[in-house]
C-alpha cells in the first residue's frame, strides 16, 4: 500500500466517493466494532482508548475501577487514592497486565493478540476435554515451531492470564466438625473451634494448613458481571419485556408465588433488573467409585430473571460455594451458609450496578425465592425431620402416622381426605382401611406459620453437639422440627409462598421403583412380599391376600405371572427410541433371570411417562391397567414445558382419584412417603411454574460436570474451585463474542459446552 498525501487524498475521493451506506470501512481494514463501542470508555491512568472488542472485554472485566456517570453516560476514571475495593493489589495490576497483552500482537503481521489466541486455545481446551498435559504438549511444540512468537511458555502461565479475567473465591477455614467458620476476629485470633474445642490445623504439619476450608464465591460482583453484556443484560429483564399472552405457565414469573412476591414487595418488583435467585444444592462423591465415602456439597444458584431458553442452562448456574468433604454437612449445613446469607441480606438493600444495555446505573437487588434438593436434601435445608410419620412437609402436622410393624417402616395412606367431601369413597370402608373419611384437606400454612412453630429452638451445630444436656440425643426423643433455618434471617422469607420445592424427578424415580418391582415381584424390592401381606392380616384388611400358616401367598391382581413377566419384559427391551432420547434400558433388563436393575432417574422417567403403558397392555386386568395408565399420564402432563391453571385443577382431581384407587389395589406397604408427595406437586406448579425450573435434573448435570474438573484427587474441591474459575472465564469472554465455535451434537463436547446461550 502507498501512502499519498491529504491533498492527493481529498482529489481522489472528490473523484470517486464511497458509496452510500458505506459507514464501516472493512475494505479499508476497519473491523466491524460491537454496538456498545460507542460509549466511549476511558482507561485508568492509559489514555487508551478501546477500538475492539477485546479491549472492551476488559474494561468490562474490571469493572470496579471505573464509575459511571449516569448523566454523561461514559465511564470516568478514578484517582489511585479513590479506589474503593476490596480485592487485593494484585488484581488491580493485572488490569494493565491484561491489557498489555490484549493490545500485543502475536507475532507480526498476525490477526490475533497474545490475549485473544490465549483465550481461543484453551476454549478449544475446555471444548474438547483436553488434558493439562496435553495442553502444555502442544504449547511446547507451538513455542518450538514459531520462535518469535509471543506464546506462554507453560500451561501454569496460560491459567494465570486467563484467570485474571475471572471473580476471585474466598477461602474461609471451618471447624472439622461442622460447628464454625472462622470469619471475622475469629480468623485471625482462634487456633481451636470455640464451641468443640477441635484444632483448627492440619495434625503434624510443619505449616499451618486448615484442616477443613470452605470456597465461596462472592455473588455480588458476579451478579454485576450478568449487566455488563448487553444482550445478557436485556434478557435479564425478560419477564417483563415480554408478556404472557395465553395465560400458560411457561416461566416462574407466570406462578402465584412470583406474583405475590411482587405485590407484597413493589418497591423490589418496581425495577425488573432486581434478581430472584433460586438455591440448588447436593452431594456427589469426586471419586467415580462406589467404594468411596466422600462427599462435595455444591450450592448453586440460579437467576430466574432470563428467559426459559436460557435460565437452566449450563452458563447460568452461578457457583456460590463447595462445602468440603468427607462427610456430608447434614444440618450443620446452616454453619456454611452464613457467608450467602449475609451477603444476599447486604444485596436486599442493594448494590450500585451498571446496565451495559440502557447504559446507565442502577441500584441491583437480588431475593431469594426457594430452594431446590432431593427429598433428604429438604431436610437438611429447611430443617424438617422426614424420618418420622410425618415426613410430608407440606401435610406437616396435620396427618396421622401409620406405623407397619411387620415391613418395619411408615406408611403414608389416607388420601380420601383430599376427595371433595361428597365424594362415594370417604363412606367406602371395605374397599379402604375399614373406616369413613371424614377429614378436610391438610390446611396450607404460610411462611408466618411456620416460623411460629421454629421461633424458639435454639440449635446448637456440630458433629457430636450437646443437645439437653447430653451428647447424644435420646431415643425416646423424636422432634419434627430439628432447627430453625437459616433461611428465616432473609427479611422476605417468611412471606415466600413456596420455600423448598419437592423434587419431581426423585418422586417420579422413587414411584417407578414402586411401581416396576412390585409387578414384576422381585423378592428383594418389591412392596408386596410376606411382611406387607402380614401386615394386611394384622390391620384386617384384604382377607383374601392373607398368608397361610406356612408363610404361603398367592399373587396378587397386579402381579405379574412368570409368562407375562416375559412379555413385558421382552417389550421393554426391544423398544427402540430416537438416538439421543433415552439411554440404552435394554442394558439394565435381564430375560434369562426375569429381572430389571440399573435403571437410572432418567430411564425411570422414560419408562415411566412413555414405556410402561405399552408394555403392561394386555398382560393385567383392565381396572389395573387403567389405573396404573393413569398414573402415568399424571406426569406426563405434569412434566409439560407449558401447564395450563384449569387443566391442573382437573388433574388435582384425577391424581387424588388415582391414589384412592391405588389404596384399593396394593397393600399399605406400597405407600412410601414419595408415593404420598405427588398429592402435592399440582399446587406446587401453581406457586412456581413448570417443574423443570424446579427439579434436579439440571443441577445434576452440573454436579456431573464439576466432577470432570477433579485432576488432583487428594485436594477435589481446589480442582473443582480452581476449573470453574476458568471456565467462568471463558463464558464471560464467549457473551462478549469473542468467538463462536460450531461443534457437532456429540454429547459429550455439547454438554461441556460453554458457548453463550
Amino acid at each position: 500500500m502507498k501512502w499519498q498525501t491529504r491533498d492527493i487524498v481529498e482529489d481522489h475521493l472528490l473523484y470517486k466517493p464511497f458509496p452510500q451506506n458505506y459507514v464501516i470501512w472493512d475494505l479499508h481494514g476497519e473491523k466491524q466494532a460491537l454496538e456498545s463501542s460507542q460509549v466511549e470508555d476511558v482507561f485508568q491512568d492509559s489514555g487508551v482508548q478501546p477500538q475492539n472488542p477485546m479491549e472492551m472485554m476488559i474494561n468490562d472485566a474490571f469493572e470496579q475501577y471505573r464509575q459511571h456517570d449516569p448523566n454523561v453516560g461514559a465511564s470516568q476514571p478514578l484517582n489511585e487514592d479513590e479506589i474503593v475495593n476490596d480485592e487485593p493489589r494484585e488484581d488491580h495490576n493485572g488490569f494493565y497486565e491484561l491489557l498489555n497483552d490484549g493490545s500485543q500482537t502475536l507475532y507480526e503481521g498476525s490477526k490475533y493478540t497474545k490475549l485473544e489466541f490465549i483465550i481461543k486455545l484453551y476454549h478449544i481446551k475446555v471444548l474438547c476435554g483436553l488434558s493439562d498435559k496435553a495442553m502444555a504438549m502442544i504449547l511446547d511444540l507451538l513455542n518450538d515451531a514459531f520462535e518469535k512468537a509471543k506464546f506462554p511458555p507453560s500451561i501454569y502461565e496460560a491459567k494465570k492470564i486467563i484467570n485474571k479475567l475471572g471473580l476471585n473465591y474466598k477461602k474461609i477455614d471451618a471447624c472439622p466438625k461442622h460447628c464454625m467458620l472462622y470469619l471475622g476476629d475469629d480468623e485471625k485470633s482462634l487456633d481451636a473451634c470455640k464451641h468443640c474445642g477441635t484444632s483448627r490445623w492440619k495434625p503434624n504439619k510443619k505449616k499451618k494448613i486448615a484442616a477443613k476450608v470452605l470456597r465461596y464465591f462472592p455473588l455480588k460482583p458476579r451478579l454485576q458481571r450478568l449487566f455488563t453484556c448487553r444482550k445478557t443484560a436485556k434478557d435479564m429483564r425478560w419477564h417483563v419485556l415480554e408478556d404472557n399472552k395465553d395465560g400458560l405457565l411457561r416461566h416462574p414469573r407466570d406462578g402465584e408465588a412470583w406474583k405475590t412476591f411482587d405485590l407484597i414487595h413493589p418497591e423490589f418488583s418496581s425495577d425488573p433488573r432486581n434478581v430472584r435467585l433460586g438455591l440448588a444444592t447436593d452431594g456427589f462423591n469426586p471419586a467415580r467409585t462406589l467404594s468411596s465415602t466422600y462427599s462435595i456439597w455444591p450450592v448453586f444458584l440460579i437467576p430466574y430473571n432470563l428467559p426459559p431458553w436460557i435460565c437452566m442452562n449450563h452458563t447460568s448456574f452461578i457457583l456460590s460455594m463447595i462445602i468440603p468433604g468427607k462427610q456430608s454437612p447434614g444440618n450443620n449445613i446452616d454453619v456454611y451458609l452464613k457467608p450467602l446469607v449475609e451477603e444476599l441480606r447486604e444485596l436486599w438493600s442493594g448494590v450500585d450496578t451498571y446496565d451495559s444495555s440502557l447504559n446507565e446505573n442502577f441500584r441491583m437487588r437480588a431475593a431469594l425465592i426457594w430452594t431446590i434438593s432431593d427429598f433428604p436434601g429438604l431436610g437438611i435445608l429447611s430443617g424438617w425431620n422426614i424420618h418420622t410419620g410425618l415426613a410430608c412437609p407440606t401435610c406437616n402436622l396435620d396427618a396421622e402416622p401409620c406405623r407397619l410393624r411387620n415391613c418395619n417402616k411408615w406408611c403414608f395412606m389416607g388420601h380420601r381426605r383430599f376427595l371433595s367431601r361428597n365424594h362415594k369413597f370417604r363412606l367406602n370402608r371395605v374397599r379402604f382401611d375399614g373406616s369413613i373419611e371424614e377429614r378436610n384437606p391438610p390446611l396450607k400454612l404460610s411462611g408466618s406459620d411456620i416460623f411460629r412453630q421454629v421461633e424458639h429452638i435454639n440449635t446448637t451445630f456440630g458433629i457430636g453437639a450437646i443437645q439437653n444436656g447430653t451428647r447424644k440425643r435420646s431415643r425416646q426423643e423424636v422432634t419434627q422440627w430439628n432447627k430453625r433455618s437459616i433461611f428465616f434471617e432473609l427479611p422476605y422469607w417468611e412471606s415466600n409462598l413456596l420455600r423448598h420445592n419437592l423434587d419431581f424427578m426423585h418422586i417420579e424415580k422413587n414411584v417407578c421403583d414402586n411401581v416396576m418391582y412390585t409387578l414384576l415381584h422381585e423378592k428383594d424390592k418389591s412392596k408386596d412380599n410376606l411382611n406387607a401381606r402380614k401386615d394386611l392380616k394384622e390391620m384386617g384388611l384384604r382377607p383374601d391376600l392373607w398368608p397361610d400358616d406356612n408363610g404361603k401367598y398367592h399373587l396378587a391382581l397386579f402381579s405379574l405371572t412368570r409368562g407375562t413377566k416375559k412379555l413385558f419384559l421382552k417389550t421393554l427391551k426391544t423398544i427402540t427410541v430416537p438416538d439421543g432420547y433415552s439411554s440404552n434400558i435394554s442394558r439394565c433388563i435381564d430375560e434369562k433371570l426375569n429381572k430389571i436393575s440399573g435403571l437410572k432417574s432418567h430411564d425411570c422417567h422414560i419408562i415411566m411417562e412413555q414405556l410402561l403403558p405399552l408394555a403392561i397392555r394386555n398382560l393385567l386386568p383392565d381396572h389395573v391397567t387403567s389405573v396404573l395408565v393413569e398414573f402415568c399420564s399424571f406426569f406426563r402432563i405434569l412434566c409439560g414445558k407449558t401447564l395450563n391453571l384449569p387443566e391442573l385443577q382437573l388433574l388435582q382431581d384425577r391424581i387424588v382419584v388415582t391414589l384412592c384407587h391405588l389404596e384399593m389395589l396394593f397393600p399399605p406397604s406400597f405407600f412410601t412417603v414419595m408415593v404420598h408427595l405427588t398429592v402435592h406437586l399440582i399446587e406446587e406448579a401453581k406457586l412456581g411454574g413448570p417443574v423443570h425450573y424446579r427439579y434436579m435434573y439440571p443441577v445434576e448435570r452440573e454436579l456431573g460436570h464439576l466432577k470432570s474438573f477433579v485432576r488432583n484427587k487428594a485436594q477435589p474441591e481446589g480442582s473443582i474451585a480452581e476449573g470453574y474459575l476458568a471456565e467462568e472465564s471463558l463464558t464471560f469472554c464467549s457473551r462478549r463474542s469473542l468467538f463462536n465455535v460450531h461443534f457437532n451434537s456429540n454429547a459429550k463436547i455439547a454438554s461441556s459446552s460453554i458457548c453463550a446461550p
